[in-house]
């Protein structure tokens, strides 16, 4: 039989092996199938969904909680077939899908808010989707087990951290992104992340197999400092959690999300219109906002006043933003997965 996208979802549905629900199967004529992410994070796509749904007559949109390296496992293992629509990626991953043709070439001509965006966002984006929002890796920690909060990355290795500092898996950018730091600021780079995996080593880290995981861990006391994506840190404080966020010296990870047609989505118009909506002033608005901080990729969106201790707001912290050459980290990424769970024992 020819594998199809129909037949696909319907043998996926069959064994149980999808993420989602019973409900990806495309019950209406028009449906629209994002993958998001979870929790509360997730509201600024079901808002966004909402509207387009009271905007087009007899259209769905489901959303599906996963993280992207298991959509990317699903639609390899289906030989390129998916039953989704639109994914979001960060860096690392939309690298990736661009070099391994699971993402479509973005039509900018069919966007009408395209120049909204910030032009240098563009260039990253290397032409497939659009910049959604970026968000930030810093240092959080739980202010019930910790007397001196930490002000610098190299602060994680203080005597009164010890035993208590968790970190996440390299199959996450969480985790990518913390040995890229450790790396460079124990001497060594992207192309040489030894100095990295040592001091690593060194912390003998509580490992979390996801950022959720990790972030759980931190809420339950299990670990007291981590390195966080900053939305966790603020749903966790929303939450009233004992969990605070420090932007560390010599400044926190920015890492751009993008939000991308997957090929083969059945309808591109829908798709576009979807990316259309990630880029309007009101979608980045809300997402800047309590209790999510995005970094909007617009211009003249405000940093609201709850969000400036998890969104850098001044000139000077957008100026200490730290990136990382992800075209390095992509190309050995499987073997950094692999190390990690071998010396970490996940």
């Amino acid at each position: 039989m020819k594998l199809t996208r129909r037949t696909f979802a319907k043998s996926m549905l069959a064994a149980g092996a999808t993420l989602a629900t019973p409900g990806i199967l495309r019950a209406a004529e028009k449906e629209l199938i994002v993958i998001s992410y979870g929790g509360k994070l997730q509201e600024p796509h079901r808002w966004l969904a909402d509207k387009m749904e009271s905007e087009i007559s007899g259209l769905t949109v489901r959303l599906v909680p996963s993280e992207s390296q298991d959509i990317v496992a699903q639609i390899k293992a289906a030989q390129g077939f998916s039953p989704y629509d639109l994914m979001p990626n960060g860096e690392p991953p939309h690298l990736i899908a661009q070099r391994d043709g699971y993402i479509q070439k973005l039509d900018r001509a069919r966007l009408q808010n395209a120049d909204n965006v910030v032009p240098e966002f563009w260039e990253k984006a290397g032409g497939y989707g659009v910049p959604a929002t970026f968000s930030l890796i810093g240092l959080a920690y739980n202010e019930e087990l910790v007397e001196n909060a930490p002000t610098s990355w190299e602060d994680m290795w203080n005597e009164e951290y010890a035993g208590q500092v968790g970190i996440c898996r390299t199959s996450s950018n969480l985790g990518l992104g913390t040995l890229a730091m450790a790396a460079r600021i124990f001497g060594g780079s992207e192309r040489d992340l030894d100095p990295g995996w040592a001091k690593l080593k060194e912390l003998n880290p509580v490992a979390g197999r996801s950022p959720r995981i990790l972030a759980q861990m931190l809420e339950r006391g299990e670990i007291a400092v981590a390195p966080l994506w900053n939305n966790d840190a603020a749903v966790a404080a929303a939450k009233g959690l004992p969990i605070k966020f420090v932007k560390p010296d010599p400044g926190p990870v920015a890492i751009l999300s993008f939000m991308s047609e997957i090929t083969g989505a059945r309808d591109p118009d829908l798709a576009y219109r979807w990316m259309d909506g990630i880029i309007s002033t009101e979608y980045q608005e809300m997402a800047a906002d309590a209790p999510y901080y995005f970094g909007a990729t617009v211009k003249d969106v405000a940093v609201p006043e709850a969000a400036r201790p998890y969104t850098p707001s001044t000139p000077q912290e957008v100026a200490a933003l730290q990136s990382v050459d992800w075209s390095e980290i992509v190309k050995v990424r499987p073997q950094l997965v692999e190390r990690f769970d071998r010396e970490f024992a996940i």
